[in-house]
């Protein structure tokens, strides 16, 4: 399925791994893991053929499925349907189908155009059910509608849905196609609770090869057989042929016995050096002495150091800037697409220091809301008011606020212009991007790194009002507990849309607006049960 020999990566100056070799075969299922940064996504990429390795080679055998962490391919009017249709071809087959029929029906052609036109039907549809006929299409509309795809949305237009619902498009094709290997980046990021569960159950039974980077730990439990650490420190891929509970005993165990054999050699090489110093000083002992001082060293050569720990971003939103006592509010919002009507008459006011959480199942608006109140995107009727000192900092879950053609360091001058740019290095230092880091283009990130930087801009943006959509997707476990740290001291009013529950419980909400119905009260526990649903 998919043979890499000797591979290094490097971004800019910078090795992500080097001497990597192994192979993926049908029953792997791998889970790719690894800090934020430590080239997980770089190495999918690299992988997919989407980007070149610095050396050695990568060999695929069979068709690859690949999904990115961004997902915006496709034509911006193709239908969705039709989008996951493709992957086997079907869309074709059944545009020409379609075309054969309005041939057969048309009245102001001859007899022996309406006769050529039925014999094409007949070709067409023959080879469409060689390729899996109509039961195809409905084994396309279940798999579309057990992600959170319903069906009044399979003849929209791809340019009409959510960055959300986009990714979820994309996750139905991958998996429709019947592809021999895949690779899934965050695969589970806007799914509800029980597309999740549906997901872990269908990759279960896959049988091809699988490589996949996710931070639901259920997921990764239940489904991997494999795991690949990546080691940011050293450079290199740990791979461990077991599931996720046996590699994190067999890690802890590794680590357990390289502090144990450390020390022993420590231990063993000190005494040695100690007893050369005393030598030293005789001119008959300088050689032995000399000898010992090699061995003491050729055993510190022999031992695995400890792994280092991984740096985690150090994440503190600042005081807000002043502001007065209600500095946002929207007044009867709508939002349509074409004839299809998302939400109506939103009314919200969001308080100084305010903590409100937006819920709703996918499609019901949450992320078309947030952008509205950002400024991003237009309401139809309505609209916002901003109130004294407002300051808004917003975080889009598909990270559109960041420009891909400028580097970390300009993403982060632009969201603060009087911030001097040696503050703004020692800023972006704690987010973990150091050295050549600042200099790379936004583009080539990984979705953690974009995270990261998004976050950093917020940090220095002195807002009053946060505006966050799913902040704590693609963020490892140490780096998510920095974010939710940081919300729970947070003095300014945040406005939050999460699938995590963890991160509502930080936030402490005083209130919920439920969409598309914009029904809004007092946060109580019961709620808590909605967010994974959501």
């Amino acid at each position: 399925m998919i043979t890499v020999h000797d591979l290094e990566i490097r971004v800019g100056a910078r090795l992500l791994m080097s001497e990597v070799s192994f192979q993926v075969t049908a029953g792997d299922r791998i889970g790719l893991v690894g800090r934020n940064g430590a080239g997980k996504t770089t190495l999918t990429k690299v992988l997919s053929g989407t980007l070149q390795p610095s050396s050695g080679s990568v060999e695929i055998s069979g068709e690859l499925g690949y999904l990115p962490q961004d997902t915006q391919t496709g034509d911006a009017e193709e239908k969705v349907i039709s989008r996951i249709l493709s992957a086997r071809g079907l869309d074709a087959l059944l545009v020409r189908l379609r075309r054969a029929e309005e041939d057969m029906a048309d009245m102001s052609i001859t007899d022996a155009q309406r006769e050529k036109a039925m014999a094409r039907y007949v070709r067409i549809d023959a080879e469409l059910e060689t390729r899996g006929g109509y039961a195809a299409e409905a084994e396309a509309k279940r798999m579309a509608a057990n992600l959170g795809i319903p069906d009044r949305l399979l003849e929209q237009g791809l340019g009409t849905l959510s960055g959300g619902q986009r990714r979820r498009v994309e996750l139905a094709r991958i998996l429709f196609s019947q592809a021999d290997t895949m690779i899934l980046d965050e695969p589970t990021n806007h799914l509800d609770a029980d597309s999740v569960v549906w997901l872990r159950e269908y990759l279960l039974t896959y049988r091809g090869g699988l490589i996949v980077i996710s931070h639901d730990v259920q997921l990764v439990e239940q489904v991997v057989n494999k795991v690949f650490y990546l080691d940011a420190n050293r450079s290199v891929i740990d791979m461990y042929n077991m599931g996720w509970k046996l590699y994190q005993r067999q890690r802890e165990d590794d680590e357990k016995r390289r502090r144990r054999e450390r020390a022993n050699a420590e231990k063993k090489a000190g005494a040695l050096t100690a007893q050369a110093e005393k030598m030293r000083a005789k001119a008959t002992k300088a050689v032995a002495a000399q000898n010992m001082l090699k061995r003491a060293e050729r055993m510190m050569d022999g031992v695995e150091e400890e792994r280092r720990t991984d740096k985690v971003a150090s994440l503190r939103f600042p005081k807000p800037a002043p502001c007065g006592k209600t500095p946002l509010m929207a007044q009867d919002l709508s939002k349509s697409y074409g004839s299809l009507e998302i939400f109506t008459g939103v009314d919200l006011a969001i308080d100084r220091g305010s903590k409100v959480v937006i819920l709703g199942l996918n499609g019901a608006g949450k992320t078309t809301l947030l952008r509205i109140l950002a400024g991003v995107s237009d309401s139809d009727t309505g609209g916002i008011v901003p109130g004294h000192g407002l300051r808004i900092g917003y975080y889009a879950q598909e990270h559109e606020t960041l420009d891909g053609d400028r580097t970390v360091l300009e993403n982060m001058m632009s969201a603060a212009v009087e911030l001097p740019e040696v503050e703004a290095r020692k800023i972006l230092g704690s987010f973990l991007f150091t050295g050549d880091d600042v200099h790379k283009p936004a583009r080539v990130l990984s979705g953690g790194e974009k995270t990261r930087l998004a976050l950093a801009t917020l940090v220095v943006s002195s807002a009053n009002v946060l505006l966050l959509d799913e902040p704590t997707n693609n963020l490892d476990p140490a780096s998510r507990q920095e974010i939710l740290g940081a919300l729970a001291n947070f003095e300014g009013a945040v406005v939050l849309v999460s699938h995590d529950p963890g991160a509502v419980r930080a936030l402490s909400p005083e209130r919920v607006l439920v969409m598309p119905d914009a029904v809004e009260d007092l946060w109580n526990d019961t709620y808590e049960e909605l967010i994974q649903l959501a």
